[in-house]
């Protein structure tokens, strides 16, 4: 019998993460909307490289906080928007502009599960405030103008016809179509923004919508939650751990509770000692980019190499796609992808189901990444950023028979007082981290 949750504080902070979401380790995200027809952010920044609130909001490098520069009609956004569409042009035209023409659900959920994913996470409504499903208190939605498809409801069938978790996102605190309305805040500077109880009653309620009807496996709130409505985030979780055993939360409701921590880019705490998630995109947008390109995406080996730090200590890898308007994936995001897959397909053992080992991630003298995992009675040592060629390792204080888990690396190894030797041979770059298997 499943545990029962109730309307308590003390209730819903028991819950647990699920062993399914700390088993699988690799998510996709997928930010889609009406950004993604005009498409663009200047992507002169990472976060955390621009001083200042106001100069983050008006400069920020992610396309899906287009509507956000035709609000504050301040920077290069704002000057692209009234160059190319007019300083009249309304952000809701993009909405009706939104055909997803060439969208296949089914296509997309394939390519996930060909990446290595075990869960996918929609963005069922950012903070533009378009729902990509249908909603009794709106008709804002993607079944009622735009794509008139019900985006979230399709991508789930065909997330989960793949063995895959489906997720749902929900922007919780920031509806920019109210950024002038008295049902969202007395103040225009969103940092300062208090939502009025009746704009919480219609969060509350949009997320019931999706819990009911989708039964997600991620429940992933946005920012915050409106402070108006947190004495009803009890009733809310509850009904949400009752619905979906297996489901889990992020961290973002006002600090009052979380299942796993979240790290965007740069930003957002983490440690071994709690569940966490690392989010980005690809490239420095979460919301597809037509200014992006391949300086400023993630290499194969640097996307490799992100989903090994971040499992070896104790993390998910939650990778964004961006998908134009019409419903394709960019071709450079899609490579990513499938050669991410095509190397768990090889050293997956040494990802799926794993836990951090008791040995820290390390860098050798010769800049050599070592990075731990552990499962059942086996430990698993990955070594990131070989030099092509020849290279010896030292697995210090490390003893055993050690064994590559591609039958394909060539390899010496010698057990000595000290630890392992490795000498590895005839390394490739295009081979990314090598994984091993030592039994403990």
């Amino acid at each position: 019998m499943e545990k029962q949750y109730f309307a308590t504080w003390e209730s819903v902070r028991s819950h647990t993460v699920p062993d399914w979401y700390d088993d699988c380790k690799l998510g996709i995200f997928v930010h889609w909307g009406a950004y993604s027809v005009p498409a663009w952010a200047p992507p002169t920044c990472q976060l955390g490289e621009i001083d200042g609130d106001e100069n983050w909001f008006c400069n920020n490098p992610y396309a899906e906080w287009y509507y956000n520069s035709i609000n504050v009609r301040k920077g290069q956004t704002w000057e692209h928007h009234k160059k190319v569409w007019g300083e009249d042009f309304p952000y809701e035209n993009f909405a009706h502009m939104w055909k997803a023409e060439k969208w296949d659900p089914a296509e997309w959920a394939a390519l996930f599960r060909e990446a290595g994913a075990g869960y996918v996470v929609l963005t069922t409504k950012h903070h533009d405030g378009l729902c990509l499903f249908p909603s009794k208190y709106t008709d804002y939605s993607t079944v009622a103008i735009g794509p008139q498809r019900d985006i979230m409801g399709e991508l789930t069938r065909a997330v989960r016809e793949q063995g895959m978790k489906m997720g749902a996102y929900y922007s919780g605190i920031i509806d920019w179509r109210f950024a002038n309305d008295p049902i969202f805040h007395d103040s225009q500077n969103f940092t300062n923004a208090c939502p009025t109880y009746e704009y919480a009653d219609y969060a509350y309620k949009q997320v019931m919508e999706l819990i009911d009807r989708y039964h997600p496996s991620v429940l992933w709130n946005d920012i915050g939650w409106p402070k108006r409505g947190e004495e009803m985030l009890p009733n809310l979780l509850a009904h949400y751990y009752n619905v979906v055993p297996e489901g889990v939360i992020d961290d973002r409701w006002n600090g009052l509770i979380r299942d796993f921590a979240s790290r965007e880019y740069k930003f957002g705490e983490v440690t071994r000692e709690e569940k966490w998630e690392m989010n980005r995109g690809i490239g420095l947008s979460f919301g597809y980019n037509t200014e992006e390109d391949e300086r400023h995406l993630l290499s194969k080996a640097e996307l490799v190499s992100l989903l090994v730090s971040t499992v070896a200590n104790g993390g998910n890898l939650l990778i964004n796609v961006g998908p134009m308007a019409n419903g394709v994936i960019p071709p450079e995001q899609v490579e990513r992808l499938r050669a991410l897959g095509a190397w768990l397909r090889v050293n997956g053992e040494a990802i799926y189901g794993t836990r951090c080992a008791d040995r820290l991630s390390e860098t050798t003298e010769s800049g050599i990444d070592l990075h731990y995992t552990a499962k059942d009675d086996m430990m698993y040592v990955m070594m990131d950023h070989l030099p092509a060629g020849e290279s010896k390792v030292m697995l210090k204080g490390l003893h055993g028979t050690l064994q590559a888990i591609d039958p394909t690396v060539k390899f010496a190894c010698t057990d000595e007082s000290d630890g392992l030797c490795v000498t590895i041979q005839e390394y490739h770059p295009d081979c990314y981290a090598l994984a091993f298997r030592l039994a403990r």
